[in-house]
Parts: structure tokens; sequence; C-alpha cells
């Protein structure tokens, strides 16, 4: 399956050390799933090298950040929400529920490929 990681990355005002251990807990539970069997999709590390490319502003984010992310649920199969709070990964878990694709919470509840 194709699956999205949501979950936090700048929630909260997110120091840049914060925003890098959030990124790393994302990019550890891909991993966790590419060795399960699945294709693991995280929007954040779509849409980060587009953002730089436009300029690394605060008007880059925001035109780009939740968009790419949000239209990566059209192409994926289900979602695994991780983490704390987070707008964002809200609003992605809202479209797959919206759509009647299933959300995983744990890594453990993700079914075998």
């Amino acid at each position: 399956m194709w699956i999205m990681i949501a979950g936090p990355y700048r929630a909260g005002g997110a120091s840049l050390e914060q925003q890098t251990a959030n990124l790393r807990v994302l990019n550890e539970a891909a991993v966790a799933l590419h060795r399960a069997g699945h294709v693991p999709v995280i929007g954040v590390n779509m849409a980060l090298p587009m953002i730089e490319a436009a300029g690394n502003t605060a008007a880059a984010y925001e035109e780009l950040m939740a968009p790419v992310s949000l239209a990566l649920v059209e192409r994926c199969d289900t979602c695994l929400r991780i983490g704390g709070p987070s707008r964002g990964a809200d609003d992605e878990v809202d479209l797959f529920e919206a759509a009647g694709k299933p959300v995983y919470r744990a890594l453990s509840e993700v079914p075998p490929p």
C-alpha cells in the first residue's frame, strides 16, 4: 500500500531543532513501513525541497506546504497518523476519513501488504 505518514513538523511554533526531530520521527516511520513492504509518503518531504527552491520564505511555505501535502492524500491508499498535535496532520487525516480510507494510529495497526 501507499501510506501517507501524517504527524507534526512545525506544530506549535516548533524550533528548528524540534522540526528536525519531528521530521526524523516521520522518516523513521517511513523506513519501518518500507521494510514491511509498503510505499511510505511524507508530505513534508515532498514540499520542503520545493519551498527551498521558491526562496525558503514564509510565503513559499504557505503557498506550498499544505497544498502539496493535502494533494498527496488522493494518491495514497491509507494514512498512518503519528506524534502529537498538528493541525496539518489532522487536516490530512480528515481528508482520508472523508474519502473512506483507513487511518492507522500506530505502526502495529498497519496490515501487511
